[in-house]
């Protein structure tokens, strides 16, 4: 006999502390996935208030305010006939804890507190949660009145159990516990727990995905069983892009996937399994039904429910899922992806009328362009699909009326987007003929200007106050003028960006204002190659989390993805910030004035984070990476250069402008890179110790 189950995963753009939005979406969720005949629903992580929430989790009304949105849940009878699994914080004993609720038919089955919570990288659950340590052991918990008088219990199991329906046997994982060495549903799955489900607020890395699947794969494939993982969509209030990719996977194979970025609200993936299969599979392993048989124990909380087809129900029409094969992106798709769909909920949620640009006809904000573009193709499609809450939201942007529909990216981009290249006399006619291209092909409402007369009146000014003129470097001025000079001239853009912003709109007759897009990349913040408070200052920054390396890429995918030849001019240019006068003999270059490439930009930015190398181990690791190109006296003034920049340029990253999170390495000083930003540049103690090592290996060399 089978025993055929349909179950349902979710991904939601939840907004942190949106509460009705949060409701309605959960709402359509519940009832998409019982109109697909699922007998079990979950959803994402903390779902109810918004994983992003942050300090507002130690705030009274968020707590309160979950338990209101979860009482209305309760009390809606539409979504009686599936059992739910929803997220939120709840307070036990005066702690607070990250929550899953298990709720049936009105009533509340389980409270089920996260074990082990996210702390490293941008997580900081431990600053607002506390886990719960009482491995397989539950208490009672005390509902609030109101709750109580909609449910009609006193009390509910809170802590870590299984939950027992008529036919199976379910068991809870919460997002970090799946990638801990001690997963949960290994002690789960030993007692009997058939199905695992594992609610997730997991946010976007470029080729992170594959790390997810690979864990759920492995989960799955030792232990048996059918594993649902939900996640979090969309930009639900900072840096962080929760990538979706809701999945369902049996007996180590995937059966359904949501998409990793979409600008839809909600999306609902269902699978029908064989639970017999299940359990066949466990059957056949004897190793497994040997650990099986000293298991610890769970306490079940009582579904009275089934999840299977009774034998009287029996519709031969229903069919188990095949298994898919997983497409992952690479990751210039990522880029085109990701920071755009970022891009639009930002917009649409911050109530503004589009995106300002300074095109300087260079890669990084070309590669900027080019997510904004994304943005108006995805955006466009949708529209044209009939997505009401998309072209709700376009109408409200562009301040049209209701029948407005976008016919193209490019029509779109001519009321979302506002381009600007601000020349100078150092700046080249072949950028400036870049961006006019670029903005010509892309559509966006394209200004063409020259700031000389703004630049001198700032230098004027100067000279009236101090009767002394500076001069360029290449002119016989000193490196503080020529450095003054230069950044005037960045600042100004940034200036002028925000006058633009708030009034080109106004200029052609609209409402609203401008956010201001920046396009500093990772490697120059790490660097520290760029101007405090010029245009890498802005409103958000699509590319700040992204390497030089990999934007060259993207802007090459897109040249073909996206039939965009006039994207050949930007590949074959030289990056060059064109601050200082040119000429035949001397062209300001990037990596010459950073003193390395963007490619040992990216090599010394994963060292220092993601391996955990100060500057000593850093030599020591680079003498292996690159000991067949340089000699070690070469890489170590490469990591002596590199640190002294790093040091003397730290306190830039306490401004910058918030990024997309994309790169592992990122040196966002807000919560995902906590460091000093005043430094001893000199690094007497690690630099001594450098030169000794070098002096020990040219020694050795010379005997």
């Amino acid at each position: 006999m089978v025993h055929y189950t349909t179950v349902a995963t979710c991904t939601l753009n939840q907004w942190a502390l949106d509460f009705e939005g949060n409701y309605q979406r959960i709402r359509e969720s519940i009832l998409q996935a019982k109109a697909l005949n699922a007998r079990l629903r979950i959803g994402p992580e903390l779902e109810i208030p918004g994983y992003g929430c942050y300090d507002h989790f130690l705030e009274r009304d968020t707590v309160q305010h979950s338990w209101e949105v979860l009482g209305r849940l309760l009390e809606d009878r539409s979504l009686d006939g599936i059992l739910i699994d929803t997220g939120m914080p709840v307070l036990h004993r005066n702690a607070r804890y990250n929550c899953r609720v298990i709720i049936l038919n009105g009533k509340i089955v389980l409270i089920r507190p996260k074990l082990y919570l996210a702390n490293d990288g941008n997580y900081r659950e431990m600053r607002w949660f506390v886990g719960w340590t009482r491995l397989a052991q539950t208490e009672d918990f005390v509902l609030p009145l109101f709750i109580g008088r909609i449910t009609g219990q006193r009390s509910v199991m809170f802590g870590d159990a299984l939950i027992s329906t008529w036919d199976t046997c379910v068991g809870i994982e919460l997002c970090e516990e799946l990638f801990t060495p001690e997963s949960p549903h290994i002690a789960m799955s030993l007692d009997g727990a058939e199905i695992i489900v594992n609610s997730s607020g997991s946010h976007h890395e470029l080729r992170k995905l594959k790390r997810r699947v690979d864990l759920i794969t492995e989960a799955t494939l030792k232990c048996g069983g059918v594993y649902l993982y939900a996640n979090q969509k969309g930009c639900d209030g900072d840096r962080l892009y929760y990538d979706g990719a809701a999945m369902i996977l049996a007996n180590g194979v995937v059966l359904a996937m949501s998409s990793q970025f979409s600008i839809a609200d909600v999306e609902v993936q269902v699978a029908t399994i064989d639970l017999g299969s299940v359990r066949a599979f466990r059957a056949a392993r004897t190793s497994r039904s040997m650990q099986a048989a000293r298991a610890t124990p769970y306490p079940r909380a009582k579904a009275e429910f089934a999840l299977a087809v009774e034998l009287g129900d029996f519709d031969n029409s229903v069919r188990p899922t095949d298994p898919i094969a997983v497409r992952y992106h690479t990751p210039s798709e990522e880029i085109n992806q990701g920071p755009a769909c970022w891009l639009w909920d930002y917009l649409r949620r911050s109530g503004q009328g589009g995106f300002f640009l300074p095109l300087s006809g260079g890669l990084d904000s070309c590669s900027t362009a080019l997510i904004v573009h994304s943005m108006c193709r995805q955006v466009t499609e949708a529209c044209l699909r009939g997505d009401e809450q998309v072209l709700k939201d376009v109408r409200r942007c562009v301040g049209a009326g209701a029948d407005y529909v976008p016919e193209s990216a490019q029509e779109l981009a001519g009321h979302l987007f506002y381009t600007c290249y601000m020349g100078t006399e150092n700046s080249s006619t072949e950028t400036q003929q870049r961006a006019r291209h670029l903005a010509q092909t892309i559509g966006s409402y394209h200004v063409d200007l020259r700031m000389d007369s703004v630049v001198a009146a700032i230098v004027a000014l100067f000279v009236l106050v101090t009767a002394r003129t500076p001069q360029y470097e290449v002119r016989g001025g000193s490196s503080a003028e020529n450095l003054a000079l230069q950044n005037i001239q960045a600042r100004l853009r940034m200036l002028l960006s925000y006058l633009f912003a708030a009034l080109l709109p106004w200029a052609r007759g609209r409402q609203k204002s401008l956010l201001v897009l920046g396009s500093a990349n990772v490697d120059e913040a790490l660097r520290g190659y760029f101007t405090k408070y010029d245009c890498s200052s802005a409103d958000l920054n699509p590319i700040g989390s992204i390497s030089k390396s990999d934007l060259r890429k993207y802007v090459a995918f897109s040249r073909d993805a996206m039939d965009l030849p006039v994207l050949d001019e930007f590949l074959s240019a030289m990056p060059s910030a064109e601050l200082v006068p040119h000429s035949e003999s001397y062209a300001q270059s990037d990596e010459v004035e950073m003193g390395m490439s963007y490619a040992e930009l990216s090599e010394f930015g994963r060292l220092r984070k993601v391996d955990g190398c100060g500057p000593y181990s850093m030599v020591t690791q680079l003498l292996h990476i690159w000991g067949d190109q340089l000699t070690p006296r070469e890489i170590a003034q490469k990591v002596r250069r590199f640190f002294f920049f790093y040091a003397i340029n730290r306190h830039k990253m306490t401004t910058i402008t918030p990024a997309y999170h994309a790169e592992t390495y990122s040196p966002d000083d807000n919560r995902f890179d906590m460091r000093p930003f005043l430094y001893n540049s000199s690094w007497t103690w690690q630099f001594q110790a450098i030169d000794a090592l070098i002096e020990r290996i040219e020694s050795a060399q010379d005997h």
